[in-house]
């Protein structure tokens, strides 16, 4: 039996654990749910922006805080209602019976974040082209790809982190954690659209905050936007403040990463969701 789950395991690779999860996420309304999202967020803000006073460059700073606050909820919602599907129809087989446990859950959590990370580009290329074609300046392209990384970057640990809070608690405590989670992203900059007020750099202060995994999305995204914007005498504080903080994320994302992993193969469901 050890022998035949070992050959299981080895013929399972990664990447064929990788082609098979789009595939099964055909089957369910997340695409739909992703592509709706981005749609109507690069289409509200960017005529809302289009049409108001401030410059391109703080309302993508804005718009960024905005969507990098959204994600621990967003996150909560796409991984809660993903694993309480697969609770009711399968019992958890895809990932529990699966012949690596390791293997299914690792391409499971790369695949949602893959997929999150792409909404994200459509949601702030979406801003951008509304914005050019209303004939206001559009942000750069290179700063709308280097905002769209450092949320993408921030908010792997959510994924990582929400799976975990999935199988252990359910639907309803991941989703709870990811509400908790936007409203301390928007208090780690000041609040909503406080620096579009004010004019400052707001995700370079968000002091203790910075250190809680569920604002790296807002701060890394928002830092990537604010280098641009930043006065001469401040662009070093803002690269160090960028590398530091995307190192920090990037080295605790990897930990939780692997202890997700280890944690896996001990795993026993035994939970009825509502």
């Amino acid at each position: 039996m050890r022998a035949g789950r070992a050959a299981g395991a080895a013929r399972m690779t990664f990447a064929r654990a990788l082609h098979a999860e789009p595939l099964r996420l055909r089957r369910s309304g997340l695409l739909a749910l992703h592509l709706v999202c981005a749609l109507a967020a690069g289409l509200a803000c960017g005529a809302y922006f289009a049409g108001a006073p401030w410059p391109s460059g703080l309302g993508l700073d804005a718009y960024v805080q905005l969507l990098g606050a959204l994600m621990p909820l967003m996150v909560g919602v796409v991984v809660g209602l993903d694993i309480d599907a697969e609770r009711r129809e399968t019992r958890l087989a895809h990932l529990l019976g699966a012949a690596s446990r390791r293997t299914a859950l690792a391409a499971r959590v790369v695949v949602l974040w893959a997929l999150g990370a792409l909404t994200l580009a459509l949601a702030v290329g979406t801003l951008a082209g509304v914005l050019a074609l209303s004939g206001k300046a559009a942000p750069a392209l290179v700063t709308c790809a280097a905002a769209t990384a450092g949320l993408a970057a921030g908010s792997l640990v959510l994924y990582v982190f929400h799976a975990w809070l999935a199988l252990v608690w359910g639907r309803n405590v991941t989703i709870a954690v990811g509400a908790a989670g936007l409203m301390l992203s928007f208090f780690s900059v000041g609040g909503l659209a406080h620096g579009l007020m004010t004019g400052e750099l707001t995700a370079l202060s968000a002091g203790a905050l910075a250190l809680v995994p569920l604002t790296w999305a807002t701060r890394l995204g928002s830092l990537s936007v604010e280098l641009p914007l930043a006065p001469a005498s401040q662009t070093g504080v803002v690269v160090g403040q960028l590398i530091r903080s995307g190192a920090f994320a990037l080295f605790v994302t990897a930990l939780a990463l692997v202890a997700l992993l280890w944690w896996i193969a001990a795993f026993e469901e035994g939970r009825e969701d509502e």
